[in-house]
């Protein structure tokens, strides 16, 4: 879209009067949008040897990173290894317990879980995307009445040009003249256009909240930017606008995220957080490159790891720790006839050999028992494979089960919910002619007892109220049946747990009961490391506690599990398992997502809502 007109911010040698910086200058031409001027390099990011120690564990141990500007790093890893906590010690609302970071001045930072206050509107968030746009302009108008005031005939002083032309690129690359009209345009991309701006933040939905938040930021385009998941509210569209505005922006963009296709079209480097024999490791590429780089160097790890321990292991036994020593070693053995006269002599040079030979193993076992690499921390699997033959199968259809999900009501009438009654064959849940005004109109829908259903559709269009709805919220008008006995969960989009002060193990056991825990341990489902089950849910990342909802859900599974973008804050890796068991696992799965590598390698069915 070309760019308004500006003044090129060469320093003026004597200004007479200088315009309004966006107007053109008499008897000149008006510059051309089609060639902006360059950008002056802003400062560079600079992180030297971070250390951070949360809850006495070392989250970060010695982590360094520098980024120019133009830069975009993606910052990588399982859930908890620390990226939003680099992110919040770049960003400097957290203080590192080591090491320190060099920022750009006015860096923005959005975080996982948005900061304002809930009674602020939406139009005060706007207000302060456009207050630094709006004090470019102002200051812009000062310096140039100031400038044009000055004494006739002499040059103006040097520090009003000074400050002019540092203001003027700086309202330059923020875009300052068209900031009002690029705020309507970012809202509308991020499907925030028809939202009220006195409506205040509390009333927002959480998704909305968040992309607010990012919109802010892209209103503001702030000389550094730093996002923590900024993806996870958004649809195909506006993603791709996301990723449009990072592309152009001229100043450093550090990224912790978990899309895999937004990873992949944004950064021109990638960090990878998790345990590695040389710590954190840099790529320079995309994330498909990324991949496969990464699975090479885990091979080299556990290959030059299991190298080590057999050399160990041969070392100990050639050093005596079995028992043998080089006094043992050749001057036992009986002497031959033809030496007999040499036996001493050679038996004192073979045991001076032997011995040096004992001296350089021990030299060899000290050195490599003191720089031998870590053995490779087995990586978090999600295994819901035993789980199958925990759950028993839906009730048949003609059964009068009590305790029936959903709001009863009279067959036939607006918002009726009633029990199945049509054989073995009839599905779990049927949807007839659901309204919810405002929100979600569905014609039809049968969701069988092994049915694998993927809901697409824009922001708004209803994929978290069709699931509201199949979990057993009422309707307005239309009809809901359901089996009679059948059990509903769902993973809803917030992850919140109504005591974040208990810790991950007993929040799990306090959900499921002592039996069901017992028989499927948190700690055998590979979702959380064993040095976060006793950590107050409260301590954990929000990736962690998701990943805690998740193995509530797994852990006794349900005849129909819903899932809200389920993989939101989940690492690639486990976005990967998590695919691949819905595939496999027991039940009926519904699940509505944004995630584009997800929806293409789906194999069920899909539905879009919103045409």
């Amino acid at each position: 879209m070309p760019r308004p007109a500006t003044p090129r911010p060469a320093r003026p040698a004597r200004p007479a009067r200088p315009a309004r910086p966006g107007a053109a200058q008499p008897g000149t031409a008006r510059p051309g949008p089609a060639q902006p001027r360059p950008a002056r390099p802003g400062p560079a990011l600079i992180a030297r040897d971070l250390v951070r120690i949360l809850d006495g564990r070392r989250v970060l141990d010695g982590v360094s990173l520098s980024a120019a500007p133009g830069r975009r790093i993606g910052l990588i890893g399982e859930n908890g290894v620390g990226k939003s906590t680099l992110l919040r010690l770049l960003a400097g609302v957290d203080e590192p317990d080591g090491g320190h970071v060099t920022r750009p001045p006015g860096l923005g930072f959005l975080r996982q879980e948005a900061p304002f206050d809930s009674t602020a509107t939406v139009a005060d968030v706007l207000d302060d995307a456009l207050r630094e746009a709006r004090e470019d302009l102002a200051e812009l108008d000062r310096l140039t009445v100031e400038i044009a005031g000055g004494t006739e005939g002499l040059p103006a002083r040097p520090e009003l040009l000074d400050a002019y032309a540092d203001r003027l690129e700086r309202a330059r690359q923020r875009e300052s003249w068209d900031a009002d009209r690029q705020a309507a345009r970012v809202l509308d991309r991020l499907g925030l256009g028809r939202t009220g701006h006195d409506r205040t933040l509390g009333s927002l939905s959480g998704g909305r909240r968040g992309r607010l938040a990012l919109a802010a930021l892209l209103i503001r385009r702030p000389a550094a930017l730093l996002l923590d998941e900024p993806t996870n509210h958004l649809d195909d569209e506006a993603a791709a606008f996301v990723e449009e505005q990072l592309l152009r922006m001229p100043g450093v963009v550090v990224v912790a995220g978990h899309d895999r296709a937004f990873l992949d079209a944004v950064c021109t480097d990638l960090i990878d957080l998790d345990p590695a024999v040389d710590g954190p490791v840099r790529h320079g590429g995309n994330y498909r490159s990324y991949l496969a780089a990464k699975r090479a160097g885990r091979e080299r790890w556990e290959r030059r790891w299991a190298e080590e321990q057999e050399e160990l292991a041969a070392l100990r036994q050639a050093t005596g720790a079995t028992g043998a020593t080089a006094h043992r070693v050749a001057p036992d053995r009986g002497r031959t006839d033809n030496e007999k006269m040499g036996y001493g002599h050679r038996a004192g040079r073979v045991q001076q050999q032997i011995s040096r030979r004992v001296r350089n193993a021990g030299r060899r076992l000290a050195e490599l028992e003191r720089d031998s690499v870590p053995r490779p921390p087995a990586p978090l699997r999600f295994a819901p494979d035993a789980l199958a033959a925990l759950v028993a199968p839906p009730p048949a259809a003609d059964a009068r089960a009590p305790g029936t999900a959903g709001t009863p009501g009279a067959p036939g009438t607006a918002g009726a919910t009633r029990a199945q009654g049509a054989g073995e064959d009839a599905p779990l849940v049927s949807l007839r002619g659901v309204r919810v005004p405002g929100r979600l109109t569905v014609d039809a829908l049968r969701i069988t007892t092994t049915d694998r259903l993927l809901v697409t559709g824009a922001n708004g269009t209803g994929k978290s109220t069709l699931l509201a709805v199949l979990a057993g919220r009422p309707v307005p008008e239309g009809e809901v049946t359901r089996r009679p006995g059948a059990t509903v969960d769902l993973l809803a989009q917030d992850t919140v747990f109504g005591h974040p002060g208990r810790t991950a193990r007993d929040t799990y056991r306090q959900a499921l009961g002592e039996e069901r825990a017992e028989a499927v341990p948190l700690s055998s489902l590979g979702l959380l490391h064993e040095a976060d089950l006793g950590k107050p849910v409260a301590h954990l990342s929000a990736g962690q506690r998701r990943r805690l909802a998740l193995a509530v859900l797994v852990a006794r599974p349900p005849h129909l599990l819903l899932l809200d973008e389920p993989t939101n804050h989940l690492s690639p890796t486990l976005c990967d398992e998590l695919e691949e068991a819905l595939g496999t696992g027991p039940g009926a799965v519904v699940v509505a997502s944004h995630d584009r590598w997800l929806r293409g390698r789906w194999a069920g069915r899909e539905i879009r809502l919103g045409g």
